[in-house]
């Protein structure tokens, strides 16, 4: 057996794919790097805000305290010379600034020294000597929030081109020296403030293009490099290996040609009892057979050939693989299992690989059967109704009896599937079946005759089996002593009958029964009157 030759349009679809995948991961890389940096830059500017914030905090804090406090303590045990803290310090000889006038010197300090980096100390009550503070949409909502939690930090990163800007926002939390001057300072616009009050709020504002953190990463740019080239190098040789096959494909060419024609014929299907019994074991993929009794089913659809030339190949192609996966489905419902598909015939058998004993298999094919025509009626009302004037008619039948069952082949190469005369039988019982009747072997009548009302065929002879055989045509199923499900199948040029007895309600059947009679009264006209009953 021939190994498979690659075709040049899946070598080059192949080739084509490895492109796009290998480049795809070349321009996935530095999008990595690229969000990695932009993380980088905001982690950095989120660290650097929260220390130059918390360093000017704890400068505030400790002049507050160990300064300013001391200062205010010294006043307060009734020392009335010396230092004055004022926040017009500057105009008054030896006077210090209030803590907050220091954080405000400390900002313009801080944007001198350094040209990124913005401080504001800003609040919404300011002393009545000094200006009202701008404060932006940001800066009032941060300044609500931290009055409501003063425990939490706000920052809020944008991103104009390729500069980060980030505002870290802190509050800026009374102390009991800032509680004390302010509540007695005469400017003050508020004199109840308490220790833990959120006055106002402290923003550190840096900017910083993240681009400049690119050479971070110049081990990891280098790496990428070097993965580029390598990538670049695998496309070059995957291209040489596509054109050396391209070469062998043109002497490979006919065979080539034919393995696919051969390909698109071969149906590699397994039915669901096969799948189960290998996959979990119970068989093993070899070449094997064995010698087993079965009830095999085969159905053809009557006059096919001319059914095609009716139809529109798209319709046919939808009708045929409506009415596969219809029958299927009922094989399947009923344990049978699908051998094959030729065509428009369709193999089944039961008794292999599940088995429920000889009367029990015949029974259950029988019953599919009978369920397959029933189905088959419904479909064909509904093709009619979407304009097909003629669908399809099954002929169906069925024969039991020993057969080869297993996987024949190589063991590269094997189907499961039947051989026997008695396989072939079942096909001659079909083609002799009218159109929507089923035919079995005696064997098989033998085996369903309790449940089945049949009535005996003229016997036929083949070639292979030594005995005459008589077909029994199948008028319908016994569903009780005295209840059968009768269904009559008839399909002619102008006709096309298909009664089912237990489908019919009984308020139903006098309104069929006129209608036949309406039918056998129009046949009647049609007859010469010499040809009329009497």
């Amino acid at each position: 057996m021939r190994a498979p030759v690659i075709s040049e349009s899946a070598a080059r679809r192949s080739g084509y794919w490895l492109i796009v995948v290998v480049l795809a991961m070349l321009a996935g890389l530095p999008l990595a790097v690229w969000l990695d940096i932009s993380d980088l830059s905001g982690n950095t500017l989120r660290r650097q805000a929260r220390d130059m914030s918390s360093l000017i905090s704890s400068i505030r804090s400790y002049y507050s305290a160990n300064v300013v406090g001391r200062v205010l303590a010294a006043h307060a045990s009734g020392a009335t010379a010396g230092t004055v803290v004022s926040h017009n310090y500057a105009n008054i000889p030896g006077a210090i600034p209030l803590p907050a006038t220091l954080s405000l010197e400390l900002g313009d300090v801080i944007k001198e020294q350094q040209a990124n980096i913005t401080y504001r100390f800003v609040s919404d009550l300011p002393f009545k000597s000094r200006a009202s503070h701008e404060l932006d949409d940001f800066e009032r909502q941060a300044l609500a929030a931290l009055r409501a939690n003063p425990q939490q930090t706000l920052n809020d990163l944008t991103r104009v081109g390729l500069t980060d800007s980030l505002r870290f926002i802190t509050p800026v939390v009374m102390g009991q020296a800032c509680v004390a001057c302010h509540n007695s300072h005469p400017e003050s616009p508020k004199t109840d403030w308490k220790v833990g009050d959120v006055r106002g709020i402290q923003e550190v504002v840096i900017k910083q293009p993240y681009v400049s953190n690119v050479f971070a990463f110049k081990y990891l740019l280098c790496y990428f490099l070097f993965v580029a080239i390598i990538g670049l190098s695998f496309i070059l040789l995957q291209r040489q290996q596509a054109r050396a096959i391209h070469s062998a494909n043109r002497d490979l060419e006919t065979a080539n040609e034919f393995l696919a024609s051969v390909s698109l014929k071969i149906s590699r299907y397994l039915s669901p009892q096969i799948y189960k019994s290998i996959f979990s074991g119970q068989k093993d993929v070899v070449v094997h057979t064995e010698r087993k009794r079965l009830t095999i089913f085969f159905s053809d659809i009557k006059d096919f050939t001319a059914t095609t030339e009716r139809l529109q190949p798209e319709a046919l192609t939808e009708m045929l693989n409506e009415y596969l996966t219809e029958m299927s489905n009922i094989a399947l419902a009923h344990g049978g299992t699908v051998d094959k598909f030729i065509g428009d015939a369709m193999l089944v058998f039961f008794g292999d690989p599940e088995t429920k004993g000889p009367e029990e298999d015949a029974r259950a094919c029988l019953r599919m059967a009978v369920d397959m025509q029933r189905r088959l009626g419904e479909l064909k009302d509904r093709w009619r109704r979407n304009g097909t004037e003629e669908p399809f008619v099954v002929r169906m039948g069925i024969n039991s009896g020993y057969c080869n069952v297993g996987n024949f082949g190589s063991n590269d190469r094997m189907d499961y599937t039947i051989i026997g005369a008695e396989a072939n039988l079942a096909a001659r019982l079909q083609s002799i079946a009218q159109g929507g009747e089923i035919v079995i072997s005696y064997e098989t009548y033998a085996l369903v005759n309790e449940i089945v009302d049949a009535h005996p065929l003229p016997p036929i002879t083949m070639k292979g089996i030594q005995r005459e055989i008589v077909p029994y045509a199948v008028d319908g199923l016994t569903l009780g002593e005295h209840h059968k499900s009768r269904v009559l199948s008839e399909h002619l040029s102008g006709l096309d009958l298909h009664l089912d007895m237990s489908r019919l309600e009984p308020a139903d059947r006098l309104r069929v029964r006129t209608a036949l009679k309406e039918a056998i009264a129009a046949l009647d006209e049609a007859l010469p009157e010499s040809a009329r009953p009497t």
